[in-house]
């Protein structure tokens, strides 16, 4: 019980700092993330989530039955590499991967 008590919320930004500290790569879902020292992220796009529930509002609010509209997964992701981190754990990425990632980090 007394772990429970001291229990505080932790940040993406000090798990990445705490991973390159003990030369761990880490996989995180967003950019800041990666930009935070992450080695890598790969999750939905966030600005295109943002505009499709846009999308969705202004069906709602023109008249649409919220539980008739369907239930849609993102379709767009993002793989952001962090090439300085990478060279901290001592670690090199393929060029093609390189080549198909959104945003590298240098």
């Amino acid at each position: 019980m007394n772990a429970c008590r001291n229990w505080r919320p932790i940040s993406f930004a000090a798990v990445a700092e705490l991973a390159l500290k003990h030369r761990l790569p880490g996989m995180f879902g967003g950019k800041g993330d990666v930009e935070a020292g992450g080695l890598m992220s790969y999750g939905p796009d966030i600005n295109d989530l943002a505009r499709r529930a846009a999308i969705y509002i202004d069906k709602i609010l023109k008249g649409a039955k919220p539980a008739e509209l369907p239930v849609e997964q993102a379709s767009r992701y993002r793989l952001v590499i962090n090439l300085t981190t990478a060279k901290a754990l001592g670690l090199q990425f393929p060029d093609k991967l390189l080549a198909l990632a959104d945003e590298v980090i240098e």
